[in-house]
Formats: structure tokens, C-alpha cells, sequence
């Protein structure tokens, strides 16, 4: 193994053997990692193609040719390598958050030593920056979450103008619209490790919780909002809907009420309650129209709940998903002709 270390002499070693080596008085702790179910097989693009693993013969292409578009970081890993096991997570998530500024490029050092000989790379983990073709900075062992970040913007800079907060939140709407809600979630999640008072990422990872059937989880981040900022309007529609989750779990099996519906159509609590249990099943079209049938036969039925339910709705909703404005516009309707 080459001594030959473009960083100014060997990352560490012992006579050419890989060791592992960690920096900064200790291993780092393993990042928390929120579990949303098994990730699809092909993320999308763009924020899949920040990330990929290479081989000797497609470092060129990888890494030297990428390099000169944008800087590359390569993670030399092995399987064995516990400190690696560590790093690496933490690695991806601070890329995906980072929105496109640099990509990283991982190579197994058992499969692949060629190019880490090259480098004189002798204990893992290292990673190493490329830009223009050539390495330019690097560093090696299971550094801390928050050095990744400042290693992150050392190389790729703070983006093109845009806040490194902007560029990750539409890093993880991308995610999540590909399906990927593992990956949105590690994006929202290194967000709130550097900037704990982002609204849109408390909403954005409180409602992943929440879909995942992590109501606990998705209260106890909805507490962290601060206080000036607990009724901005993502925080509110979470919280709406998980009232109606809330609601919609108390009523029981969605057949009783079909059936009183059947045997009498004007029963207006059946039919409530069934709206709420096709809310929470995701039919958000047919609970809005059994409110507003409600709201068609007996406008003070209860009070006027049907229509105050689907307000709450529309709240839950967003005011700009395709089910609220149908339903607003068939409100209206009802209410002013």
C-alpha cells in the first residue's frame, strides 16, 4: 500500500494493513434513524443520483469526469469495518440534506483496493473530496454529525444562492412524491439537527410519523415547535389531522353505519360517522359528500356539526388538495344558491 497521501501524509495504518480509526476522542454514536417501512427498490431521481456505489473500473467515470461538474465525496468502506457502519448513514443523510451540492460516491475497499492504494488510504473510514479531477480535501474515522455538515459546506458551499434549508425541504418533497419516505424523512431529520426550529420540517416529518402509526412520535415533535410558531398553518393541518384520526379510530366497523344507512337514510349520525371512517381510510371524496348530504337534508342537524366537521376537514386537507376545493366548491353551492 502506496504511503502516498495527497493530504499531506498517511491517514494512519499498520504496514500497509486497513485498520479502522476513529477521530475526535471516540466513535460517533449511530444517528437516530425514524423507521417508515422498507424503502422502494429505485429511489428517484434527483435524490438518488447523489449517491451511488462505484467499482475500479467506473471511478473515472464516477468520480474523476463528476468531479468537474460538481464536487464528489468518495467513502472508502469495508464490510468489516464497524466505525464504517456508523459513518456512512450519517454521510447520507448530511448529502440528501445537502440538495445537490455534492454527491458521494461509496467504494468497498475488499471488492475495490486498487484506488484507495493509490491514495494511500490505510485505515477507514476515509473520505475523500474531488473537484476539477483531482482530490482536495478529506478526512478519515466516524467524525460527528455536525463536521460532516461543516466538511459538506467546506467543499460543496452554501448552494447557488439558495439557503441549504430551502434546497433540502424540496429535496425531501422530492422524495416523498417519488414514494421514498425513508429518504424524505433522514432529509427532514438532519434538517432539524441543524436548524430545530423549521416549521415545514417538524410538519414534514410529524406527518410521516403519523402515516407510519407513530402518533406518540409525531406529538412529541409537534411539541418542539416554538411558541411563537405552534400555530403556523403546516402544524395546524397535522394537528387537524390527527383529530380526526383520532375521532374516526373511536367509531368502529364502517358496515355497521352502511347498514342503518340502508335501513333508514335520513340516520344523520350514521351517516357522520361513517364519513369519518372513510376520512380516515384516505376516501376523502365520499366522506365530503355524506357531510354535505348531511348538510343538504338538515342544515342544524347537531348544530351545524356536519358542516363544522368538514371545515375541520378542509383544514386537515390542505386548502389547496384537490378533495377540499370539489368539496368547498359543493358547499358553496348548498349555502348561497
Amino acid at each position: 500500500m502506496s504511503d502516498n497521501n495527497p493530504f499531506g501524509g498517511p491517514f494512519g495504518g499498520n504496514g500497509g494493513q486497513y485498520t479502522t480509526s476513529v477521530q475526535y476522542g471516540g466513535t460517533a454514536p449511530a444517528p437516530a434513524k425514524v423507521a417508515l417501512g422498507d424503502a422502494p427498490a429505485a429511489p428517484a431521481a434527483p435524490v438518488a443520483d447523489v449517491i451511488k456505489d462505484t467499482t475500479t473500473a467506473a471511478f473515472a467515470a464516477d468520480v474523476i469526469q463528476e468531479s468537474r461538474r460538481q464536487p464528489v465525496l468518495v467513502d472508502f468502506w469495508a464490510p468489516w469495518c464497524g466505525p464504517c457502519k456508523q459513518l456512512t448513514p450519517q454521510l447520507e443523510k448530511a448529502v440528501k440534506a445537502a440538495g445537490g451540492r455534492v454527491k458521494l460516491v461509496k467504494m468497498n475497499i475488499d471488492d475495490h483496493p486498487s484506488i484507495a492504494g493509490q491514495l494511500g488510504i490505510q485505515s477507514i473510514p476515509a473520505v475523500i473530496a474531488f473537484k476539477d479531477g483531482q482530490p482536495v480535501d478529506g478526512f478519515m474515522g466516524a467524525i460527528p454529525e455536525s463536521q460532516i455538515n461543516e466538511f459538506i459546506t467546506k467543499v460543496g458551499g452554501k448552494g447557488n444562492g439558495a439557503p441549504p434549508v430551502a434546497e433540502a425541504l424540496a429535496a425531501a418533497t422530492e422524495a416523498r412524491e417519488a414514494g421514498d419516505m425513508q429518504t424524505a424523512a433522514d432529509i427532514y431529520d438532519a434538517i432539524l439537527a441543524q436548524a430545530p426550529e423549521t416549521i415545514e420540517a417538524i410538519a414534514g416529518l410529524g406527518e410521516l410519523l403519523f402515516d407510519a402509526g407513530d402518533t406518540e412520535g409525531a406529538e412529541a415533535l409537534l411539541a418542539t415547535a416554538p411558541e411563537a410558531k405552534k400555530d403556523a398553518p403546516p402544524l395546524t393541518a397535522l394537528r387537524a389531522r390527527m383529530a380526526v384520526a383520532a375521532q374516526a379510530a373511536a367509531l368502529g366497523n364502517p358496515a355497521e353505519f352502511e347498514r342503518r344507512l340502508a335501513e333508514n337514510p335520513k340516520d344523520h349520525q350514521a351517516r357522520f360517522d361513517l364519513a369519518m371512517i372513510q376520512n380516515a381510510n384516505g376516501d376523502r371524496t365520499a366522506a365530503a359528500d355524506n357531510l354535505l348530504a348531511i348538510i343538504k337534508a338538515d342544515r342544524a342537524w347537531n348544530e351545524d356539526g356536519a358542516r363544522t366537521q368538514l371545515l375541520q376537514l378542509f383544514e386537515a386537507w390542505g386548502m389547496t388538495d384537490e378533495a377540499t376545493l370539489a368539496a368547498r366548491r359543493k358547499l358553496s353551492a348548498l349555502l348561497f344558491s
